[in-house]
């Protein structure tokens, strides 16, 4: 009785939440659909530990995966490629998804950190999706389209 109790509560409780608010607490992993119909399968960076980590020390990251980058408010949002050791592209999006900038191919810094470049934070940005190196030209992404997720 008292697991189906649990269960009972569980799903009344799903059902109040509203699929078109995201909050932060929501996020562990997000599918993106791309304006094409393609699916990212993003790991999900929220907390300043994770933000700060972000894809650094990995050797891969495999076609259709990806990570999104959700900050509290929108700001500039400049990105670098100090120890993340695969090239990336970037991608910097607003509070609706549109996309605001993009970085192609932007490359390990293997340098000093104080040498390595930067990247976007033009625009201010609430969402940044991290994705392997050819995505921008293999998804046909452009500035202005919008990502679901």
């Amino acid at each position: 009785m008292r697991a189906a109790t649990t269960v009972l509560t569980l799903l009344v409780l799903a059902s109040c939440h509203d699929p078109n608010t995201v909050t932060l607490e929501d996020y562990n992993t997000r599918d993106i659909a791309m304006p094409g119909g393609e699916v990212v399968h993003a790991e999900v960076a929220s907390t300043q530990p994770q933000v700060e980590k972000g894809l650094m020390f990995r050797t891969s990251l495999a076609p259709g995966r990806g990570m999104l980058f959700v900050f509290s408010h929108e700001a500039v949002q400049p990105f670098w490629m100090y120890q993340t050791l695969i090239p990336l592209d970037i991608i910097w999006m607003d509070a609706n998804r549109k996309i605001q900038a993009m970085a192609k191919d932007a490359q390990p810094c293997k340098t000093e950190a104080s040498q390595c470049p930067t990247f976007g934070g033009q625009q201010p940005s609430l969402f940044v999706l991290e994705v392997p190196a050819g995505s921008i030209a293999k998804y046909h992404l452009k500035l202005g389209d919008v990502l679901r997720f």
